[in-house]
């Protein structure tokens, strides 16, 4: 009797369990399918998103022929980003470019691009001025190929002084308004463009579910439903139908995956991430924003499951390329390919760091500060450790997104794109967001609606502190210096 109760329980428990776990993996034979059909199971809104139209522009030929024009120094040039504080000397709002150290960049280097901001956020006039003279030295190359800058305006142009600020990610999620989050994405756009950067390091799609991470803020939260349909309406939002368009930016999805969820909290360190929990989990924001025509993504700075994100070829080229089809091109983090070496342990020296992070799928190196990068790419193709074929795979990407921002026909500040910033109705939108974002947990003994008889003491150390209330990416990384606070 035991054993035939036995008996019926293993078929049961096979008939039950195994039966649809095989079918399951039957199913996960073409991720890509799963990936399609679970993007396309959403709202309304989110539909909308998907299917607004891109705009009927190819310029693959045009890619292509100037790829063919190029030497090999040129094209590792467009590989290397460096930090503005290579090119300017100064502080604050006295920095200037310094024409030595920028010949020596775009002329003898050919740097394709440029980021971030010497110490704080600038005026639109300085941003002008700097990006004018960085634009001007790139016109005198021989291929005259535009450079492209990109900055993180993570919650509005944070880092352009007088820019409208929004609530941190974490917060416009607490809305649940997706439109809300596309017009504040579209202000993001419009004022950054007008400080004549053309790329935004965002938005961040990494989920939050791990409480102990210091830069949890920055995420939508811990739901990928939410936080896709966020990420989608964000997207839409800074890049619209045209990047082309003075009023938009190319998106930059980051950290392509899995940077939110360190074993310890720590920021940069290793995450045990089962392969499951990362499609149903970590993968679908990044699907979904690639789907509505994303163009770059940023990769992780740490580890998942002993791989770093810089030298994992799986994740970087096998699921980004092949299962989410991303056209655009992959840029690295911060000094991520030396911390191959220096942190991570994977590589003996940085040749074998380059090596690894570029044939893995890094296109474009945040070196960024030095020239080590596009010297040693230069030794490994010579060397045939990497293949031309690698590199103008890379470059080709790049060219495309420059072509597609309408670069090459309008490389200088646009005076018509100033006049899109610090509208009057910006600063309504931020302030409707911070309302909606106001969350009540819960409403005892009938607190809350306060009674207009009443005063409420708010005190503390915190209580009318614009730092506390805006935090991280705010004029400063830390947003730590009150006194670039209206």
């Amino acid at each position: 009797m035991k054993i035939t109760a036995l008996l019926l329980n293993i078929a049961v428990f096979v008939t039950t369990f195994c039966t649809p776990l095989q079918q399951s993996f039957a199913q996960s034979v073409n991720n890509r399918d799963l990936i399609n059909r679970e993007i396309t199971d959403s709202d309304v809104f989110f539909q909308e998103m998907l299917r607004k139209p891109r705009p009927a522009r190819d310029n693959t030929a045009r890619v292509e022929a100037l790829l063919k024009k190029m030497t090999l120094e040129e094209k590792v040039g467009q590989m290397t980003q460096l930090t503005l504080g290579m090119i300017v000397s100064g502080a604050d709002q006295n920095i200037q470019i310094d024409q030595a150290k920028l010949d020596k960049a775009i002329g003898k280097y050919g740097v394709g691009s440029f980021l971030n901001v010497s110490d704080q956020a600038l005026t639109i006039d300085k941003w002008h001025e700097i990006i004018g003279k960085i634009q001007d030295a790139s016109m005198k190359t021989r291929l005259k190929i535009p450079n492209i800058y990109g900055i993180d305006s993570i919650h509005g142009a944070t880092y352009v002084q007088g820019a409208t600020l929004f609530p941190q990610e974490i917060g416009m999620a607490a809305t649940w308004n997706p439109a809300l989050m596309n017009r504040a994405s579209e202000i993001t756009a419009m004022e950054t463009r007008a400080a004549a950067i053309p790329w935004s390091f965002s938005p961040v799609l990494d989920i939050g579910r791990q409480p102990l991470w210091a830069r949890f803020w920055e995420t939508f939260g811990e739901d990928p439903y939410l936080a896709k349909v966020m990420g989608v309406s964000f997207v839409r939002g800074l890049e619209g139908n045209d990047i082309a368009d003075e009023k938009h930016v190319a998106a930059s999805l980051k950290h392509y995956m899995g940077y939110s969820l360190p074993v310890n909290g720590r920021d940069r360190t290793p995450a045990l991430i089962p392969e499951n929990y990362l499609r149903e989990y970590v993968m679908p924001t990044f699907a979904a924003a690639i789907k509505t025509g994303a163009h770059t993504v940023m990769i992780n700075s740490a580890e998942i499951n002993g791989v770093p994100g810089h030298a994992n070829k799986k994740i970087l080229t096998d699921m980004l390329r092949g299962e989410m089809q991303f056209q655009g091109f992959a840029v690295s983090d911060w000094e991520d390919i030396k911390k191959l070496v220096t942190f991570w342990k994977v590589a003996a020296d940085e040749k074998e760091a380059t090596r690894m992070a570029v044939m893995a799928g890094i296109d474009m190196s945040m070196v960024p500060l030095d020239y080590s990068f596009a010297d040693i790419l230069v030794e490994l193709v010579k060397e045939k450790k990497v293949p031309m074929t690698r590199i103008d795979e890379a470059v080709r990407r790049i060219l495309k997104v420059k072509y597609d921002l309408g670069l090459f026909e309008n490389p200088m500040p646009s005076q018509s794109a100033r006049n899109n910033f610090g509208k009057p109705e910006y600063a309504q939108v931020s302030l409707q967001a911070a309302r909606e974002s106001l969350t009540l947990l819960k409403n005892d003994n009938n607190v809350l609606p306060l009674s207009k008889n009443k005063k409420v003491l708010v005190t503390g150390p915190t209580s009318d502190s614009l730092i506390s209330l805006n935090n991280g990416w705010s004029w400063v990384w830390q947003g730590s210096e009150p006194s670039l606070y209206p």
